[in-house]
């Protein structure tokens, strides 16, 4: 019996410390558990003996490459029309909805805010200037007067001329290199020699070509004139008809060759209006005349044309060497494009005359009537 009773009190001595044990490991954890939570703001990302969550996606922003130049282009705050190809193709411009006879902007042509100068302006008063050294670049100017060019490789860029000479600027004989780019260039109808009668943009006297890009010109009568250059991406506009001192009325175009050119004229992407009426002197938008001599080595290439008698002249008998290709004749003035038809004096039979992808800008194509 004794023996019992000893047992039955080592049984229970057992189950108290088992129960006093199970209660001191309960508190341990109770205690752990309140001082992490109490280690842990509301504020914290995670707590201790917390799993991390996973990281939320990083919207990525879309990235902006500035300019070459550094400048924001001509459209860069406000619409622009469709792109064109780059100076050198031959591809026609993509049109937009908007695009129509007198848009040749949304037709993906050059217009006002895709030509001139991209930066602000200083004014310089320099009358008529005569630039006589090699190298000369003339930038950011506001010109009253006119550039006469003395010397090689002379660049105009980002600059405004505003002429009462009979040119903007010109190169003179002898001298080679010249470049103007991005510079808008006008006159003042009315002021200067023979009674206002500013005649040339851009004149090149010289024996090599003469670079015209990116320009906003108007006003002048025969606006760009030479036999050799890289004419391209120009927006030639609002001529202004003129008497000279005579009394007559004197012939106008946008772009005018006179013939016997010794290099080549390329003529690609621009455009060429001649708004000036008939009667008052209008003759093309592009003019290859064989005034000094056989016309020859000429590219016409993906511009927008209208106005004028004709809005092409072709260079006549014995011109060879022609390239006229995926131009658009616009009815912009006359329903022929030129108040006559589109293109005369097209020598078909002369020798590497090209004559394709001409077309009337509402997509008919243009063919060149028979040489007489």
């Amino acid at each position: 019996m004794a023996r019992l009773r000893r047992r039955l009190w080592a049984w229970m001595l057992a189950g108290f410390l088992l129960v006093a044990a199970l209660t001191l490991y309960q508190a341990e954890r109770t205690g752990r558990s309140e001082s992490a939570a109490d280690s842990c703001p509301e504020s914290a990302l995670e707590c201790p003996g917390e799993e991390k969550p996973l990281p939320l996606p990083v919207p990525v922003e879309p990235s902006v490459s500035p300019s070459a130049s550094g400048s924001p282009s001509p459209s860069a705050t406000s619409a622009s029309p469709s792109p064109a190809p780059p100076s050198g193709s031959s591809a026609p411009p993509a049109a937009s909805p908007a695009c129509s006879a007198t848009s040749p902007g949304a037709c993906g042509f050059p217009d006002a805010r895709s030509t001139g100068p991209r930066i602000a302006l200083e004014r310089h008063d320099t009358g008529n200037m005569s630039i006589k050294t090699d190298g000369t670049v003339i930038k950011g100017w506001d010109i009253r007067g006119s550039l006469d060019v003395y010397a090689d490789n002379v660049t105009i860029i980002d600059s405004r001329i505003t002429s009462t000479n009979w040119w903007g600027v010109n190169l003179r004989p002898g001298f080679k290199g010249l470049r103007v780019l991005h510079t808008t260039i006008t006159a003042v109808p009315g002021k200067g020699p023979d009674n206002g009668g500013v005649n040339y943009a851009v004149s090149n006297m010289g024996d090599s070509s003469v670079e015209v890009g990116w320009c906003d010109v108007s006003v002048f009568g025969n606006a760009l004139s030479m036999g050799q250059g890289d004419l391209h991406d120009n927006y030639v506009h609002d001529i202004v008809a003129f008497r000279n001192l005579g009394g007559e009325w004197q012939h106008t175009d946008a772009v005018i060759s006179g013939g016997g050119n010794k290099g080549r004229l390329t003529v690609r992407h621009n455009t060429l209006l001649n708004s000036v009426p008939i009667d008052k002197g209008a003759s093309a938008a592009l003019g290859l005349f064989a005034d000094t001599g056989v016309v020859s080595n000429v590219v016409v290439d993906n511009n927008w044309l209208a106005g004028g008698a004709y809005a092409l002249y072709g260079g006549g008998p014995g011109a060879t060497g022609i390239q006229v290709t995926d131009n658009v004749f616009s009815t912009q003035y006359h329903p022929k494009s030129g108040l006559y038809g589109a293109v005369a004096a097209w020598n078909a039979g002369g020798a590497g005359n090209v004559w394709r992808g001409n077309r009337m800008s509402d997509g008919r194509p243009v063919v060149p009537e028979p040489s007489p």
